[in-house]
């Protein structure tokens, strides 16, 4: 049995996976307990932890800490040339994001290419992955709530604000919002150009404002809990980790 993580921003989320199978899955938000004594067997029965990080070496070390008790320190997923079918266009390789490249071999290992990956989370990535294998390139922007939080603290009478999910907003809470998420969809759209045409080509979304932006998308979607871990478990079943 095998610990995987993807230490976000935010959120540390985790998986225990046997085999091929996963066992549970969950998430921590950074600023509350780890409380990992409830969701994992008692030390003895993990046989090792690995993960994709985002994250500072200070907030790495939290993470040690907090599964010393099982005995295993964890091994991070390195960004490469190429891995587990997966090539990388990055100019330099090791400067792609761990969570990023981590979500492109889970796609890769769902079948999915050629296809847009994307991640809204803390930030929102859109990632061009086509029917080789071949990571082309992708973007980077705030995500939703950074967009709203950007707002809200950069405007003199912006408020933040949890606006609903509505077609034609009358308040300014519900403009926010959608405004946001239509910034969103937008940039995910115009990169699915990049793939549209192409035969079985779709978009991939993960992270937690996904089934927020799903809506708003005219784009052959499937929505992919927790690709982040998909890739770790890929890239560890194949030897990756070191």
């Amino acid at each position: 049995m095998i610990l995987l993580l993807d230490v976000g921003n935010t959120r540390l989320k985790w998986g225990l996976r046997e085999g091929e199978q996963w066992l549970a899955q969950g998430a921590f938000a950074h600023d509350e307990a780890w409380d990992f004594d409830a969701v994992l067997p008692p030390p003895g029965r993990i046989d090792g932890v690995y993960g994709a990080s985002v994250v500072s070496p200070e907030l790495r070390q939290r993470v040690a800490d907090a599964l010393a008790a099982w005995g295993h320190a964890p091994q991070w997923l390195i960004p490469s040339r190429s891995c587990c079918g997966v090539s990388n266009s990055y100019v330099n390789p090791a400067q792609l994001g761990a969570d990023r490249w981590a979500a492109l071999i889970g796609a890769h290992a769902h079948g999915a290419a050629p296809c847009l990956v994307v991640t809204a989370g803390t930030a929102t990535t859109i990632d061009v992955l086509d029917a080789d294998g071949v990571f082309r390139g992708g973007l980077i922007a705030p995500g939703v709530d950074l967009m709203r939080r950007a707002l809200a603290g950069n405007t003199a009478q912006l408020p933040l604000a949890d606006g609903g999910i509505v077609d034609l907003p009358t308040c300014t809470a519900d403009a926010i919002m959608m405004g946001c998420l239509h910034a969103q969809a937008g940039a995910i759209e115009r990169m699915y150009r990049q793939v549209a045409g192409l035969p079985g080509a779709s978009c991939l979304l993960n992270g937690g404002a996904a089934a927020q932006i799903a809506p708003l998308l005219d784009v052959p979607l499937r929505i992919i809990d927790n690709l982040v871990l998909d890739g770790v478990a890929v890239a560890q079943a194949q030897g990756r980790f070191r």
